[in-house]
């Protein structure tokens, strides 16, 4: 499949000045990049019912659930029925182009990412007190305190407000020293309180949920690849426009 974008030639359609003032708004990477995916979903073809049920999702997915909401909103964007159908259906579009073009690259992907895409489940307590942090440690693990009921009590994170259950999550999400500690532990393994910035922590890890590649998973990784692929040809496709723009009088 050929990967070049298709699109008008800017230079010709704007002129010198047009072009120069879209940039010099700020525009015209914008610009570019809406036109480097559409030509990438160029020819990709919906059939009837595909195209109904994305439409009549989009639409309930933005509150457009009738016909007058839908004729207000083409009043408000300027737009013809064709073209707001059109913008409408892009997102779904660019969602089989990325398939089309990456699908066969997502579980390269994947294995690349899979350690950033695990997810996990662990109990929470926050302390500014190294001292108090030790002492509901041995509670916990004693057995004399639940870990639930102290942080309700005592951890002065936000996890307080869901008894110290922090997740699923991805395990990026924490800080590094807390990721490598949930990464090397086995599940149910109680911490002993550790500094990460200007906390002590007590950590229990309850659940370790490994990533799978699954249909899901499979389109977010053709989606990365994409959109990777098109901030590249954008930046590829700006560089030439502006070496080809000649500067104006008072540049």
């Amino acid at each position: 499949m050929n990967n070049a974008p298709s699109f008008p030639d800017l230079q010709t359609v704007l002129g010198s000045d047009g072009l120069r003032l879209v940039r010099q708004q700020g525009l015209l990477r914008q610009l570019v990049q809406q036109l480097v995916i559409a030509g990438a979903i160029e020819g990709i073809q919906l059939t009837d019912d595909e195209e109904t049920q994305a439409r009549q999702g989009l639409l309930q997915g933005r509150g457009l659930t009738t016909p007058e909401q839908w004729r207000q909103h083409l009043e408000r964007s300027g737009l013809s029925e064709e073209e707001a159908t059109t913008l409408l259906l892009r997102p779904v579009l660019v969602a089989r182009a990325a398939q089309e073009r990456f699908g066969a690259k997502a579980e390269a992907r994947f294995l690349a990412r899979k350690n950033q895409l695990d997810r996990v489940v662990y109990s929470l307590l926050r302390l500014k007190d190294p001292f108090l942090a030790q002492e509901l440690y041995l509670q916990i693990e004693s057995g004399e305190a639940n870990f639930a009921d102290l942080a309700a009590h005592h951890s002065q994170g936000s996890e307080r407000n869901t008894n110290g259950i922090v997740g699923p999550v991805a395990l990026t999400q924490a800080h590094p020293t807390l990721a490598e500690k949930l990464r090397t532990c086995e599940q149910g393994t109680l911490l002993e309180p550790f500094p990460v910035a200007d906390w002590w922590l007590v950590v229990r890890l309850e659940r370790y949920a490994p990533a799978s590649f699954t249909p899901a998973i499979a389109q977010q990784m053709g989606q990365e690849l994409f959109e990777e692929w098109v901030n590249e040809e954008t930046t590829r496709t700006l560089s030439a426009l502006v070496a080809a723009t000649p500067p104006s009088p008072s540049e």
